[in-house]
């Protein structure tokens, strides 16, 4: 402790939730308000610790397999988006279902089913075993190829010659440009989407990472392990030569990482709410830090609507607020 001696936290702009986690939030709170609990909800709504505990207080019940989900239940599908198998199930089953999928990740699995009806195979970048890459990929039931780096291009062996690349929409907008250069190169008559998979949100916290991470001695991302763009914001910061560490809670916070430093920044990931960041701060001015400084960037205003049967667009529930 005597060597921490902070003087400044820096916030990224923008950082925390994003419009297709307020979506998703606000669908398993309104399922709860109108039909009481439980709410059934396959996966994590999103991957935030703090969140899915918020949820589950109020009496949301979150499971990975259908059978798990008694007949004539309300189920919530996540954020993340689910196969056509899982579909198929959940109407065979006869629940009722709000579906919580980003409309970012739709729009994917939209493209998926458009360009397959013609004739495509594809390539998907993406992380093995993530939620979205299986839903994505559960589009089809075969001609989809994932990758996870260059190295895996040269392994995929479509069968025809229509071939089109799809992305995880919260990759590292470097590593996926990366990659897809790759699949240009080997497969120089890929069809690449009209306008790039990875989300305006996803792209707008790792850029703001980018103006962050060199005017200062540490970056604090606040997100839990299991958020893919709240891993990318760390490892984005580190790959820029500015240590980065990842919290889920402010009691995560170790003094060791701040010694002999003197400005912190700080960040969230797209599923990581304002309240935490604002715990975070706290703490950080328990440290010592004096003041707290926003840098200037992008004013996102993006608004996604609601499913039918759960009424108007308005906000409650976890704070979605900035600070």
């Amino acid at each position: 402790m005597k060597n921490v001696k902070l003087d400044e936290v820096v916030l990224a702009e923008p950082r925390g939730f994003c419009a297709g986690v307020d979506r998703a939030i606000e669908i398993v709170e309104r399922a709860l308000r109108k039909f009481g609990s439980p709410i059934y909800v396959r996966h994590e709504i999103v991957h935030n610790t703090y969140v899915v505990n918020h949820l589950k207080a109020k009496g949301a019940i979150f499971i990975e397999d259908l059978a798990d989900v008694p007949a004539g239940a309300t189920l919530v599908f996540s954020a993340h988006g689910v196969s056509k198998a899982v579909r198929a199930e959940a109407a065979q089953r006869g629940f009722q279902v709000f579906d919580a999928t980003c409309p970012l990740v739709t729009k994917v699995h939209v493209e998926v089913a458009k360009l397959a009806k013609e004739g495509y195979e594809f390539i998907m970048i993406g992380h093995k075993g993530h939620p979205e890459v299986e839903g994505t990929m559960g589009q089809l039931r075969e001609g989809i190829y994932l990758v996870e780096d260059a190295e895996d291009v040269a392994k995929v062996q479509p069968r025809g010659t229509k071939l089109a690349v799809v992305t995880q929409t919260t990759l590292s907008v470097d590593d996926a440009a990366d990659i897809l250069a790759a699949v240009k190169q080997h497969f120089p008559h890929v069809r690449e989407p009209k306008k790039q998979d990875i989300c305006y949100a996803t792209q707008n916290r790792q850029d703001a990472v980018k103006v962050l991470a060199p005017g200062v001695d540490v970056v604090i991302v606040v997100g839990s392990p299991t958020s893919s763009n709240s891993n990318r914001l760390r490892e984005l910061s580190e790959r820029l030569g500015t240590p980065a560490y990842m919290v889920d809670l402010a009691s995560d916070l170790r003094p060791e990482w701040f010694e002999g430093r003197r400005r912190v920044g700080l960040t969230a990931g797209a599923s990581a709410p304002d309240i935490l960041v604002q715990q975070v701060i706290e703490s950080l001015r328990a440290l010592g830090a004096v003041t707290v400084r926003r840098l200037p960037g992008v004013q996102e205003d993006v608004e996604f609507p609601l499913p039918l049967g759960l009424g108007d667009r308005s906000m409650a529930g976890i704070d979605a607020g900035r600070s």
